[in-house]
């Protein structure tokens, strides 16, 4: 879901830059020294899973992770994603430097949402099938509105893209099954090996 360089509105390019810093300030304010070695670690597995992508027109598909990031990360998420893809562009041109505010916004904010929308359920004291499920949804549903979010950058920046954003959703309608299943995976994974770290994305997600 990269968007690339000189395709966006100087509007939306400010919009972008806006929520994304926001987003990377409320981060770091809870990313705590016992948080850095999980962050790094989900930012590094971000970078190499989007490595791979396919380009459709000034975008591209590619498997995310935003619902995992969300689940364990929550607000943490923002600065992860961030340089994850910062690394990305600076290494392999994959979105750019203008974009990036946008293209983060475009991942890391559903990325949060969902584990406020589903983090309550994943979780070692709820029920193991609630967790299944509430894991693929956060999973999926990240994908989805991070392909909506692009969609809209799109065809915001002009009637001209709203082909490209139409085809930008569908095509990620695949992705997001596969996301499900990946997130909900690694969440029964997580749960039989590390448990707290499925408590950390949701509490602080939820804290002010």
């Amino acid at each position: 879901m990269h968007i690339s360089e000189g395709v966006l509105s100087p509007s939306i390019l400010v919009a972008g830059a806006a929520v994304t810093t926001a987003g990377v300030v409320m981060g770091l304010k809870r990313l705590e020294q016992k948080d850095v070695p999980s962050t790094g670690i989900l930012s590094a597995a971000f970078f190499v899973a989007s490595l791979v992508h396919v380009p459709i027109g000034p975008a591209s598909v590619h498997l995310v992770l935003n619902g995992l990031l969300g689940l364990i990360l929550g607000w943490r998420a923002f600065p992860a994603i961030l340089i994850g893809l910062a690394l990305q562009a600076l290494l392999f041109q994959f979105g750019g430097i203008t974009t990036l505010g946008v293209n983060t916004m475009n991942m890391a904010l559903p990325a949060v949402v969902c584990s406020m929308v589903f983090g309550w359920a994943v979780r070692p004291r709820t029920p193991p099938m609630l967790r299944v499920v509430a894991a693929f949804a956060c999973g999926s549903g990240a994908v989805l509105l991070s392909g909506l979010l692009v969609a809209c950058s799109l065809y915001w920046s002009g009637e001209a893209f709203l082909p490209a954003a139409k085809l930008i959703v569908v095509a990620h309608l695949p992705v997001m099954a596969i996301e499900g299943v990946l997130t909900s995976a690694c969440t029964v994974f997580l749960i039989r090996v590390k448990p707290e770290l499925l408590e950390g994305g949701y509490v602080h997600s939820a804290s002010s």
